[in-house]
Protein backbone atom coordinates (compact mmCIF):
# COMPACT_ATOMS: atom_id res chain seq x y z
CA UNK A 1 0.00 0.00 0.00
CA UNK A 2 1.40 3.41 -0.99
CA UNK A 3 1.97 6.19 1.53
CA UNK A 4 -0.53 8.33 -0.36
CA UNK A 5 -3.26 5.71 -0.05
CA UNK A 6 -2.56 5.27 3.66
CA UNK A 7 -2.91 9.03 4.17
CA UNK A 8 -6.23 8.95 2.34
CA UNK A 9 -7.47 6.07 4.50
CA UNK A 10 -6.68 8.08 7.62
CA UNK A 11 -8.53 11.08 6.19
CA UNK A 12 -11.57 8.94 5.35
CA UNK A 13 -12.01 8.19 9.05
CA UNK A 14 -12.52 11.93 9.64
CA UNK A 15 -14.97 12.26 6.75
CA UNK A 16 -12.42 13.95 4.48
CA UNK A 17 -10.61 12.92 1.30
CA UNK A 18 -7.58 13.98 -0.71
CA UNK A 19 -8.21 14.00 -4.46
CA UNK A 20 -5.96 15.03 -7.34
CA UNK A 21 -7.36 18.13 -9.07
CA UNK A 22 -7.34 16.59 -12.52
CA UNK A 23 -10.04 16.58 -15.25
CA UNK A 24 -9.90 12.79 -15.36
CA UNK A 25 -10.87 12.39 -11.71
CA UNK A 26 -12.18 15.66 -10.23
CA UNK A 27 -15.58 17.07 -11.20
CA UNK A 28 -14.61 20.73 -10.75
CA UNK A 29 -11.41 20.29 -12.76
CA UNK A 30 -13.47 18.60 -15.47
CA UNK A 31 -16.03 21.40 -15.49
CA UNK A 32 -13.28 24.02 -15.68
CA UNK A 33 -11.79 22.21 -18.67
CA UNK A 34 -15.20 22.06 -20.38
CA UNK A 35 -15.70 25.81 -19.92
CA UNK A 36 -12.35 26.43 -21.57
CA UNK A 37 -12.87 23.84 -24.33
CA UNK A 38 -16.20 25.34 -25.34
CA UNK A 39 -14.98 28.93 -25.04
CA UNK A 40 -17.80 29.87 -22.65
CA UNK A 41 -18.07 33.65 -22.27
CA UNK A 42 -21.51 33.95 -20.60
CA UNK A 43 -23.22 31.82 -17.96
CA UNK A 44 -26.96 32.04 -17.30
CA UNK A 45 -27.41 30.96 -13.67
CA UNK A 46 -31.07 29.95 -13.29
CA UNK A 47 -32.06 29.18 -9.71
CA UNK A 48 -29.12 31.10 -8.28
CA UNK A 49 -30.24 31.05 -4.63
CA UNK A 50 -27.63 33.11 -2.70
CA UNK A 51 -25.04 32.92 -5.47
CA UNK A 52 -23.24 29.69 -4.57
CA UNK A 53 -22.82 28.52 -8.18
CA UNK A 54 -21.58 31.89 -9.43
CA UNK A 55 -19.09 32.15 -6.57
CA UNK A 56 -17.81 28.69 -7.42
CA UNK A 57 -17.35 29.78 -11.02
CA UNK A 58 -15.23 32.71 -9.91
CA UNK A 59 -13.35 31.22 -6.96
CA UNK A 60 -12.79 27.59 -7.97
CA UNK A 61 -13.09 27.54 -11.75
CA UNK A 62 -11.39 30.84 -12.56
CA UNK A 63 -14.24 31.95 -14.86
CA UNK A 64 -13.89 35.63 -15.77
CA UNK A 65 -16.75 35.97 -18.23
CA UNK A 66 -20.23 37.40 -17.71
CA UNK A 67 -22.69 35.80 -15.27
CA UNK A 68 -26.45 36.47 -15.35
CA UNK A 69 -28.24 35.10 -12.28
CA UNK A 70 -31.97 34.59 -11.73
CA UNK A 71 -33.42 34.09 -8.25
CA UNK A 72 -37.02 34.82 -7.13
CA UNK A 73 -36.88 34.35 -3.32
CA UNK A 74 -36.72 37.56 -1.32
CA UNK A 75 -34.08 36.61 1.25
CA UNK A 76 -31.91 34.63 -1.17
CA UNK A 77 -32.00 37.43 -3.72
CA UNK A 78 -30.91 39.98 -1.13
CA UNK A 79 -27.81 37.88 -0.37
CA UNK A 80 -27.24 37.31 -4.10
CA UNK A 81 -27.50 41.02 -4.87
CA UNK A 82 -24.98 41.91 -2.17
CA UNK A 83 -22.41 39.46 -3.54
CA UNK A 84 -22.90 40.51 -7.16
CA UNK A 85 -22.55 44.21 -6.27
CA UNK A 86 -18.79 43.69 -5.98
CA UNK A 87 -18.53 42.07 -9.43
CA UNK A 88 -19.16 44.30 -12.49
CA UNK A 89 -19.53 41.25 -14.77
CA UNK A 90 -22.29 39.67 -12.66
CA UNK A 91 -25.91 40.74 -13.28
CA UNK A 92 -28.83 39.59 -11.12
CA UNK A 93 -32.60 39.51 -11.67
CA UNK A 94 -35.31 38.70 -9.16
CA UNK A 95 -37.31 36.38 -11.38
CA UNK A 96 -37.97 32.69 -11.68
CA UNK A 97 -37.82 31.24 -15.18
CA UNK A 98 -40.47 28.92 -16.57
CA UNK A 99 -42.50 28.15 -19.67
CA UNK A 100 -44.52 31.38 -19.59
CA UNK A 101 -44.72 34.80 -17.97
CA UNK A 102 -46.95 34.72 -14.90
CA UNK A 103 -47.26 35.47 -11.20
CA UNK A 104 -47.17 32.38 -8.97
CA UNK A 105 -46.60 31.23 -5.43
CA UNK A 106 -43.39 29.35 -4.68
CA UNK A 107 -42.92 26.91 -1.81
CA UNK A 108 -40.14 28.12 0.49
CA UNK A 109 -37.96 25.35 1.94
CA UNK A 110 -36.36 25.44 5.35
CA UNK A 111 -32.92 25.22 3.75
CA UNK A 112 -33.86 27.79 1.05
CA UNK A 113 -32.17 26.03 -1.90
CA UNK A 114 -34.79 23.23 -2.04
CA UNK A 115 -37.59 25.76 -2.62
CA UNK A 116 -39.73 24.92 -5.63
CA UNK A 117 -42.79 25.85 -7.63
CA UNK A 118 -43.72 22.15 -7.38
CA UNK A 119 -44.94 20.17 -4.39
CA UNK A 120 -42.19 18.25 -2.58
CA UNK A 121 -42.68 14.49 -2.34
CA UNK A 122 -42.10 12.35 0.79
CA UNK A 123 -38.89 10.80 -0.58
CA UNK A 124 -37.24 14.23 -0.54
CA UNK A 125 -38.40 15.07 2.97
CA UNK A 126 -37.21 11.70 4.31
CA UNK A 127 -33.75 12.19 2.85
CA UNK A 128 -33.44 15.86 3.84
CA UNK A 129 -35.85 16.83 6.66
CA UNK A 130 -34.37 20.33 6.74
CA UNK A 131 -35.78 20.89 3.24
CA UNK A 132 -39.38 20.68 4.43
CA UNK A 133 -41.50 23.62 3.23
CA UNK A 134 -41.98 26.40 5.79
CA UNK A 135 -43.91 29.01 3.83
CA UNK A 136 -44.87 30.48 0.47
CA UNK A 137 -43.97 33.63 -1.48
CA UNK A 138 -45.56 35.30 -4.47
CA UNK A 139 -43.01 35.64 -7.26
CA UNK A 140 -42.69 36.76 -10.86
CA UNK A 141 -41.99 34.10 -13.49
CA UNK A 142 -40.68 34.86 -16.96
CA UNK A 143 -39.85 32.74 -19.99
CA UNK A 144 -36.25 32.96 -21.19
CA UNK A 145 -37.52 33.52 -24.74
CA UNK A 146 -39.26 36.70 -23.58
CA UNK A 147 -36.16 38.26 -22.04
CA UNK A 148 -33.26 36.65 -23.92
CA UNK A 149 -32.63 39.60 -26.22
CA UNK A 150 -32.34 41.88 -23.17
CA UNK A 151 -30.06 39.68 -21.04
CA UNK A 152 -27.96 37.92 -23.69
CA UNK A 153 -25.77 40.89 -24.51
CA UNK A 154 -22.91 39.99 -26.82
CA UNK A 155 -22.68 36.35 -25.70
CA UNK A 156 -21.08 34.11 -28.32
CA UNK A 157 -20.79 30.85 -26.36
CA UNK A 158 -23.43 30.70 -23.64
CA UNK A 159 -23.79 28.17 -20.83
CA UNK A 160 -27.25 27.66 -19.32
CA UNK A 161 -27.25 26.26 -15.78
CA UNK A 162 -30.66 25.29 -14.38
CA UNK A 163 -31.19 24.30 -10.75
CA UNK A 164 -34.89 24.81 -10.12
CA UNK A 165 -35.87 21.80 -8.03
CA UNK A 166 -37.96 19.82 -10.50
CA UNK A 167 -38.95 22.80 -12.67
CA UNK A 168 -36.10 22.34 -15.18
CA UNK A 169 -38.32 21.06 -18.02
CA UNK A 170 -40.53 24.15 -17.81
CA UNK A 171 -37.48 26.41 -17.99
CA UNK A 172 -36.35 24.63 -21.15
CA UNK A 173 -39.85 24.75 -22.64
CA UNK A 174 -39.78 28.52 -22.19
CA UNK A 175 -36.42 28.73 -23.97
CA UNK A 176 -37.25 26.92 -27.23
CA UNK A 177 -36.28 29.94 -29.38
CA UNK A 178 -33.23 30.75 -27.24
CA UNK A 179 -31.64 27.29 -27.21
CA UNK A 180 -30.15 27.67 -30.71
CA UNK A 181 -27.97 30.39 -29.14
CA UNK A 182 -27.00 28.16 -26.19
CA UNK A 183 -24.63 25.31 -26.94
CA UNK A 184 -24.05 24.04 -23.38
CA UNK A 185 -26.64 23.21 -20.71
CA UNK A 186 -26.13 22.06 -17.12
CA UNK A 187 -29.15 20.95 -15.16
CA UNK A 188 -30.15 19.01 -12.08
CA UNK A 189 -32.05 15.78 -12.79
CA UNK A 190 -33.78 13.47 -10.35
CA UNK A 191 -33.34 9.70 -10.56
CA UNK A 192 -36.46 9.11 -8.45
CA UNK A 193 -39.51 11.37 -8.04
CA UNK A 194 -38.70 14.12 -5.52
CA UNK A 195 -41.11 16.82 -6.74
CA UNK A 196 -44.64 16.29 -8.10
CA UNK A 197 -44.72 16.36 -11.88
CA UNK A 198 -40.97 16.73 -12.49
CA UNK A 199 -39.28 15.20 -15.54
CA UNK A 200 -36.88 12.44 -14.48
CA UNK A 201 -33.39 11.68 -15.79
CA UNK A 202 -34.27 9.31 -18.71
CA UNK A 203 -36.91 11.62 -20.20
CA UNK A 204 -34.79 14.74 -19.66
CA UNK A 205 -31.80 13.27 -21.46
CA UNK A 206 -34.10 12.22 -24.32
CA UNK A 207 -35.63 15.73 -24.44
CA UNK A 208 -32.19 17.31 -24.84
CA UNK A 209 -31.01 14.67 -27.31
CA UNK A 210 -33.96 15.54 -29.55
CA UNK A 211 -32.59 19.11 -29.61
CA UNK A 212 -29.11 18.03 -30.60
CA UNK A 213 -27.42 17.96 -27.18
CA UNK A 214 -25.02 15.21 -26.09
CA UNK A 215 -24.34 14.33 -22.44
CA UNK A 216 -20.66 15.18 -21.85
CA UNK A 217 -20.40 15.05 -18.06
CA UNK A 218 -22.36 13.59 -15.16
CA UNK A 219 -21.85 14.70 -11.56
CA UNK A 220 -23.24 13.07 -8.45
CA UNK A 221 -25.50 15.32 -6.43
CA UNK A 222 -28.11 14.78 -3.72
CA UNK A 223 -28.01 11.36 -2.02
CA UNK A 224 -29.91 9.74 0.85
CA UNK A 225 -27.53 9.94 3.85
CA UNK A 226 -29.02 6.82 5.43
CA UNK A 227 -29.02 4.44 2.46
CA UNK A 228 -26.33 6.01 0.27
CA UNK A 229 -28.70 5.90 -2.71
CA UNK A 230 -28.11 8.65 -5.27
CA UNK A 231 -31.29 10.68 -5.82
CA UNK A 232 -30.19 13.52 -8.10
CA UNK A 233 -27.36 14.18 -10.54
CA UNK A 234 -26.11 17.18 -12.48
CA UNK A 235 -25.69 16.60 -16.18
CA UNK A 236 -23.77 18.80 -18.60
CA UNK A 237 -24.93 18.64 -22.22
CA UNK A 238 -23.25 20.14 -25.27
CA UNK A 239 -24.47 20.51 -28.83
CA UNK A 240 -21.63 19.64 -31.24
CA UNK A 241 -21.06 21.59 -34.44
CA UNK A 242 -22.46 18.73 -36.52
CA UNK A 243 -25.86 19.04 -34.79
CA UNK A 244 -26.19 22.69 -35.85
CA UNK A 245 -26.22 21.95 -39.56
Amino acid sequence: MSVGHEVRRLLWKTGLDLVRFDPASHLLARRRRLLATYGIDTVFDVGANAGQFAQQLRRDLGFRGRIVSFEPLRAAFKALEQKAARDPAWDVHRWALGDKAETREINVAGNSWSSSLLDMLPAHVRSAPESRYVGRETIEVKALDGIFADVCGDARNAYLKIDTQGFERQVLDGASRSLPRIDTVQLEMSLVPLYAGETLFPDMTAYLAERGYVLVSLEGGFADPKTGELLQVDGIFHRPESAKR
